[in-house]
Parts: structure tokens; sequence; C-alpha cells
């Protein structure tokens, strides 16, 4: 018997949809019953066409995915989710509390409160292999469908109001292109009404699929995992980056900035002695210094025995900071890290059942979506 699919698997349920002569326009009154009514049977939804729950019942289910654990950093401001999939797979995604009084926009503090952004995961495990990042340990499983990225949001938004999604999780989000772009397509129409201007995807530099990322999902922000300024230590951390050759890479993102006129965000992960010392910094400011980004400098987290990687020093860290903004004019931040204790930190994500809840109070941070709209 195959497997019913999940109702968020918005490729599927269009194509069910057409075929049956059902008009599409129904998708979102399903999806906002479902998620009101978690634990409903599809029969129960208000106001179809009879085939429709003819359709729905032959072929789909409410959700395929379940809220395993859902683990508390110590200070509260983090919840790691382990979901289970309906192949048995476990994808982690973490929920992170920030507050948007704490950005600045034009020079002036931001209006608003406390907020949640959800850093969602586009595949189980990652062919990228990036030696630092415990994801890329795991070698590539699979692609996460449409639906199991959405079931994500609907299993986070039950724990915290989320305003912001950064795809930030397991894996390459552009090395699972369609169901991501259709992902986000759900998570910006109704009844979710996500901003595109509040979701972020991150990639380690898939040239082909950036090409067309903007015609796709205008809007969006880019967040490229550059990690080094030149092409040899980006191959050494990063071994996919062979694939995508440097000048290549900062050929594409020239091309995505003139379509798209918006700033580009750059991740850049310190490694000791790897690529933090200061002929690094100047060759990343002149990399950078055609382009409109916003540098956000990320202090490497441990990951036990997977790695020979070790953290650069604060002071350190500050100077490489001091540098591109001072030198290069460069908007440069510094990543404070949330989730540590959990395991859900960035790069740290690698699915261990743990069942961990801890409680107690800290302040809350800055949003990433915050540095740099």
């Amino acid at each position: 018997m195959a497997k019913l699919k999940s109702v968020f698997d918005a490729i599927e349920l269009k194509k069910e949809f057409e075929n049956s002569n059902i008009s599409l326009h129904f998708l979102p009154s399903i999806w906002k019953y479902v998620i009101k009514h978690p634990n409903c049977e599809l029969d129960e939804i208000p106001s179809l066409p009879s085939a429709a729950y003819a359709l729905l019942r032959a072929k789909f289910t409410p959700f395929t995915s379940t809220l395993h654990t859902a683990d508390v950093s110590s200070d509260q401001l983090s919840t790691k989710l382990l979901i289970k999939l309906q192949n048995g797979a476990f994808v982690e995604a973490v929920i992170m509390r920030y507050d948007t009084r704490l950005g600045k926009y034009n020079g002036k503090t931001r209006s608003g409160g406390l907020r949640s952004t959800l850093c969602i995961s586009s595949q189980v495990g990652c062919k990228m292999g990036c030696k630092f990042c415990a994801t890329g340990s795991m070698g590539f499983k699979s692609n996460l469908s449409t639906g199991e990225i959405v079931e994500q949001l609907v299993h986070a938004s039950r724990i915290s109001e989320i305003r912001n999604v950064v795809f930030m999780g397991m894996g390459e989000p552009l090395n699972n292109y369609n169901a991501l772009v259709e992902a986000i397509r759900v998570m910006t129409g109704l009844p979710f009404q996500l901003s595109r201007k509040r979701i972020t995807v991150s990639t380690v530099g898939i040239i082909h699929a950036i090409n067309k990322l903007h015609n796709d999902l205008p809007g969006i922000n880019l967040a490229v995992s550059l990690h080094a300024p030149v092409q040899e230590i980006r191959c050494r951390i990063m071994p996919a980056a062979r694939a995508f050759p440097l000048g290549k890479l900062m050929d594409s993102l020239q091309t995505y900035q003139k379509n798209s006129q918006q700033k580009i965000l750059i991740e850049y992960i310190m490694l000791d002695g790897i690529n933090d010392e200061e002929e690094h910094v100047h060759q990343l400011g002149k990399l950078l210094e055609t382009f409109e980004v916003v540098v956000n400098l990320i202090p490497f987290n441990p990951i036990g025995s997977l790695s020979d990687f070790r953290t650069t020093s604060v002071e350190k860290v500050a100077q490489f900071q001091k540098i591109l903004r001072g030198t290069y004019n460069i908007r440069t931040t510094v990543r404070k890290e949330m989730g540590q204790d959990i395991s859900g930190a960035c790069g740290q994500l690698v699915v261990s059942l743990s069942d961990k809840r801890i409680s107690e109070k800290a302040n809350p941070l800055v949003d990433i979506e915050d540095l740099h709209l």
C-alpha cells in the first residue's frame, strides 16, 4: 500500500486537485483547519466538494511527521525540536527567541518586542561534507518533501509564534530546490502569511540554483556560507566548494544582487589558525568591497571528536570585525550563539535522541533577520 502524503505537500496536493478538476482555492482552508485541529480526520474539514473528500481520504493525511522531543536550552532562548518522519528518520529544527527592540533600522531602535525565528532543515543529513559541521558527518540520507518542510513550521508554531524562518538547519537547501521553493510559497501564502523579507535561505554556493532563485522567489533573503576568502581554504574545509569555484560564485552573486537589489548575508565561521588571520580579513574585505553585504562572523561550535578545529578567541574575532568595518566599511556582526547546551547552535545539528529539558531565565537577543534588513 502506498504511503499517504502530507496535506502540506503542496506540489502533490495541487497536482491531484487539478487532475480531479477541484479548485485550488480550497487548499488554504484545508491547511488552516489542519493547523487548528492537528488530530482531525480529513473528512471533518468543512465545505469541500465531495470529490475532494474522496481524494483526501485515499491519498493524504494531516501529518506525516510527529514531534518526538522538544529540548529547551538552559537560558530558555532556544528549543530544539526532534521530528520523526514517516519513514522513521529524524530531522531537527530550532526555535530561537529574540527581542526586535535590540535591532537597529536607519540608526534607530526598532519597535516591537519578543519574536521567534525558526531554523528549518531541508534534508536528512547533507552531502556537502563541511568539516566543521556536525550534520555533514551524517552523510546524505534523503531530501525532505515540501510537506515535511512545512510541517516543521506547524510543529514549531504550537510552541511559539514564529515570525522569521531561516533555512540554516540540516542539509543544503538549494540541493532540494523544488521542494524548498514550493514550501516557501506555502509559508508566504494563506494561512501562514509569513513575509518573504523574513525568510532567509542559506547555501554553500550552488551556483545554478542561485542563478534562478530571484526569479522563483523574489524578495527572500539570501545567505551564503562563504567561510573562507580564497578557493584553496574553502576546498580544505568545505569539500563541495571544488564544484563551485569562488570566482564563478562571486559572479553569480553579483548578478543576483543586481537583479534583486537586496543585501546578501555572508556567513563566516571563525576557525583558529585556518581562516582568521590578518591576511584573511584583508582578502575577505577585498573580495566583498564591491558588494552590499552584511558579514556575520560565527564562533566555531565544538562538535566533540568530529573535528580538530579550535574556536577563535574573542579578541581575535573583535579585531577581524574591526578591520572589516574600519578598513573596508563592511557591516559586520558577531553571532551570539544560542542552544549550545542542547546542540542546537550553528553547525551542531545532528540527530541524537536526547530528552533534556532545563529551565532558567536569560535575556533575549537581537534576531538574525533584524541585522540586515
